[in-house]
């Protein structure tokens, strides 16, 4: 075996003088950087006496020497290491790692998900995570680089075009010899380290490796002092503990044959921080050939450490999110995994509606998919209430989950309350998002960070003091809660856009002055739906929100169309139609809105009705003709199939819309589908149009002619039929007028839609406006 003490030679100790010289300590200081307590063992060194193995490479390392070279190395050691070369390395290995295997298993085998109350094995839930190669805060770019143009396709869960393709994460360990992972709070950094280990363990990874894994919280916590703090002596009594000699350890290490894995560097309490990272540096030197993971939060990078590739964590995409929540909910269902997976496929399938969007943004990293599950797994739905999972987020990355895993941070950072970390998030996010600021310069947020702190003080605050504070704030946000997130050198944004609307509707909320200044002047920016939503929800009192909403739809109208209510009633189609004259402007056509809505009977709420007519009047080629989804929303009772007045009206448009869309080339496909649009005899409410929708039928040539015919019968009468159906259905049943709407007009129905539809959504998001209030909305919607 290798010889357990060194001696220096002559000229070792020659130059180990002239380095104890350069660096001007006394032998009683060489002892405490080495770890020792007396300085005995120093004494024997520069005599050239042994001295213990692990000392004396200690000793040259404090020094910056290099011990091979100051060492005596004798034969017989030279003809030991040549016996161990042709020993069997591997037998060791497999020895050491099968007496280590239990403890192994019981440190990484299982995961502890907050609120679950049980273990979940580690091969029930882990999910293959990609490695960043180029971490994008290492990029050098501008603000404009990014390009971003907030729009129906802004892109939330990447926002915008910086999303960066990763690699495997065991292809970028098996990459690099030493690596320091980086990511967000709750990224799966542990979880991927516990998963190398155990695959390391089993034999299916790294398989000629001993995987040594070590919380450096715990490394910190278990030594008595921290002048006490020596990671070889902790790795020593873990390998100790499971009946493994030092000498094996030290075979072991001098071969290359640790896998070690350090999590957590930056949970570390600041006191250790020096001494903990001098630790891992000097085994990293001394023992190079071994190959070493440290994991830390991405913001708390400062560390370098030689030899060691940076990387950073990927969000999921989404395969990894589907792969996630199938295997959660099937390990949450234990004896019923069928019953899991179909849960599994309710959530995947409600996380992909339109509306659940922001939800989506969210759910990219394991911490807060872990928490969107866990909100799904009650009611197999997601709250109406958005805001509710969005608080609770903030509360895990706030401060659950550093207490979860007992960190106490340290800055001054901690100095501040939960309210005015809450606070001053809310005004940086409400700050920038009234800027459109996606991206930000780093000068711009800590000057922000400064406003706010002068604030919290009765006197006159530094300048220099403000300027530390500030970016030691910063970076703790980043660090310890992953909110802010440097996107590139210097220029920073919310993690998540949901997160920045949150905080401006919350800051919003929190000045009820400010309601009509900070949200009145956006009801028709696209980009800011999101932010009256969540302040309805957040509200503890939104009727003034929604009566301030319900104002400015009517008031815009009535600016755009201020002789609106001088439009004479549609009341005699019939004079009308002697001119042949059809057409109708946006005045005139929310006038009949309201006419119509009133003309038929049925038991559903007014406002849906005339959001059903709304949409029904318009063209076949708008967006939203048709689409009844907003009076789905003010009435569900207007689910399934339309019956009576309704049903018969549908028809009537649809086999118009038919018509009008038809060429002569057309025709000759499509006249199937317009003979099934005109057979009403199926609707129980016809009246007298069914005699004269049968006569504008039987106009109609057999779908069975020829081609030719069909399309000379087409050509010649086409058009003059179309029109007479149109006036037939006016006549009868004051539907089918044409509305010619000029841009200014099609802009002003637009926005006038979304209002509308905004504010029914606010309506249904589970918010605490007063029935009185509701009942007052729901009569003026369309009306």
């Amino acid at each position: 075996m290798t010889k357990r003490s060194l001696e220096a030679s002559p000229d070792g100790i020659k130059k180990a003088k002239q380095a104890f010289l350069r660096k001007g300590w006394t032998q009683e200081y060489l002892a405490g950087e080495v770890g020792i307590k007396t300085r005995q063992p120093i004494w024997k060194f520069f005599s050239g006496q042994p001295v213990d193995r692990h000392i004396f490479i200690e000793i040259c390392f404090s020094l910056d020497l290099q011990f091979e070279e100051i060492a005596i190395v004798p034969q017989n050691d030279r003809v030991r290491e040549d016996e161990i070369v042709a020993w069997d390395i591997n037998s060791l290995v497999n020895r050491v790692r099968s007496d280590r295997y239990d403890k192994i298993q019981d440190q990484c085998g299982t995961l502890r998900l907050l609120d679950i109350t049980r273990p979940i094995d580690l091969d029930d839930l882990y999910v293959d995570v990609n490695i960043l190669e180029e971490i994008a805060s290492q990029q050098w770019l501008e603000i404009s680089d990014f390009q971003i143009v907030h729009s129906e396709d802004f892109d939330r869960l990447g926002l915008g075009k910086i999303r960066i393709d990763g690699v495997p994460g065991l292809k970028a360990v098996e990459r690099y010899g030493k690596l320091m992972i980086l990511g967000k709070p709750g990224a799966g950094k542990t979880t991927f380290l516990q998963y190398m280990a155990i695959q390391c363990n089993q034999g299916n990874f790294q398989s000629d490796l001993v995987p040594v894994f070590i919380r450096m919280k715990n490394f910190v916590e278990d030594a008595l002092d921290l002048d006490e703090l020596d990671l070889m002596d902790y790795i020593n009594q873990e390998f100790e503990r499971c009946n493994v000699s030092n000498d094996d350890l030290e075979i072991l290490l001098d071969r290359g044959k640790l896998l070690i894995l350090l999590d957590g560097l930056d949970e570390v309490p600041e006191a250790a921080t020096d001494r903990a990272i001098k630790q891992i540096r000097k085994l990293s030197e001394i023992h190079y050939k071994n190959r070493f993971i440290i994991t830390c939060r991405i913001a708390a990078s400062e560390y370098r450490f030689s030899g060691f590739t940076e990387v950073e964590i990927a969000d999921f995409n989404q395969l990894q999110i589907e792969v996630f929540v199938k295997k959660w909910f099937a390990a949450l269902a234990r004896n019923n995994p069928d019953s899991g997976l179909k849960k599994a496929s309710l959530f995947l399938a409600q996380l992909g509606m339109p509306e659940n969007r922001p939800i989506r943004e969210l759910a990219v990293t394991p911490i807060l998919l872990n928490l969107t599950c866990l909100v799904f797994q009650a009611k197999a739905g997601f709250p109406t209430k958005r805001a509710d999972l969005y608080k609770q987020g903030l509360d895990l990355l706030l401060i659950r989950w550093d207490e979860a895993r007992g960190i106490k941070r340290d800055g001054v950072y901690r100095s501040l309350s939960l309210p005015q970390k809450l606070q001053l998030l809310s005004k940086l996010g409400l700050i920038t998002f009234e800027r459109g600021d996606y991206f930000f310069a780093e000068s711009t947020i800590q000057q922000l960070i400064a406003d706010y702190l002068r604030t919290l003080s009765d006197r006159e605050v530094d300048l220099d003091t403000l300027e530390l504070d500030s970016a030691a704030i910063l970076q703790s946000i980043e660090a310890q809660h992953g909110l802010l997130v440097e996107r590139a050198r210097r220029i920073y944004s919310f993690s998540h856009l949901t997160f920045q609307e949150y905080f401006t509707a919350r800051a919003i909320v929190a000045d009820s002055e400010q309601l009509v200044p900070n949200l009145g002047g956006h009801l028709t920016e696209r980009r800011w739906r999101e932010v009256f939503l969540l302040a309805a929800q957040i509200s503890p009192n939104p009727d003034r929100l929604f009566q301030l909403i319900q104002e400015k739809i009517q008031r815009f109208i009535a600016v755009i169309s201020p002789s609106l209510s001088l439009y004479p009633v549609l009341t005699s189609p019939l004079t009308l139609l002697a001119s042949a004259d059809t057409t109708r402007t946006l005045s005139e056509l929310l006038n009949w809105v309201k006419q119509k809505s009133l003309e038929v009977k049925t038991p559903y709420k007014p406002a849906a009705i005339r959001a059903f007519y709304f949409t029904l009047a318009l063209p076949p080629n708008h967006r939203i003709a048709g689409n009844h989804t907003l009076a789905l929303a003010i009435d569900d009772k207007l689910a399934g199939e339309h019956t009576g007045e309704l049903a018969l009206d549908l028809a009537l448009v649809h086999a118009l819309n038919i018509a009008l869309t038809l060429t002569p080339e057309l025709f000759c496909d499509r006249i199937n589908s317009l003979h099934q649009a005109l057979n009403l005899n199926h609707l129980t409410v016809i009246e007298t149009i069914g005699e004269i929708i049968r006569q504008s039928k039987n106009q109609l040539p057999h779908q069975n002619e020829e081609g030719d015919s069909l399309r000379e019968w087409w050509q010649a009468n086409g058009v003059n039929w179309t029109v007479q159906l149109r006036l037939a259905i006016i006549q009868q049943r004051n539907i089918g007028w044409e509305w010619q709407l000029d841009e200014v007009e099609q802009k002003s129905l637009d926005l006038y839609y979304y209002g509308n539809r905004l504010l029914v959504d606010c309506l249904n998001s589970n918010c605490q406006v007063t029935p009185k209030v509701r009942e007052e909305i729901e009569d003026m919607l369309f009306g």
